[in-house]
């Protein structure tokens, strides 16, 4: 059990900078899409959709759904919100779409 238990932590350790890593791509990679242009983040950018605090709201494949597939996350959200998020970004490529989920799971 202890070996269990240390392999896990083990892990654990080992991915945090990894995903501090993909974190701080993401953040490249929000900036070059211009994302600002409609989200906020910190008090920068539209304030109409602030996306503070998203990582401890919705898991990473909710986060992915809502950039790959924004009107059937909007769907199952019943978001009103206008204009809709645009699908372009479901064609990111995918270390950029992964790194991008890093870093709004890092939004906390």
């Amino acid at each position: 059990m202890k070996k269990v238990l240390m392999l896990a932590v083990a892990l654990m350790v080992a991915a945090a900078p990894a995903f501090a890593q993909d974190a701080k791509k993401g953040e490249a990679v929000y900036t070059a899409q211009k994302c600002s242009l409609c989200h906020q983040i910190a008090g920068k950018g539209n304030k109409a959709n602030p996306l503070d605090g998203v990582g401890a709201k919705l898991k990473g494949d909710e986060i992915k759904e809502w950039i790959t597939h924004p009107v059937e996350a909007a769907a199952k959200a019943k978001s009103t919100k206008k204009p809709p998020m645009p699908a372009k970004y479901g064609s990111l490529p995918p270390a950029d779409l992964d790194a991008l989920v890093a870093y709004m799971q890092s939004l906390k």
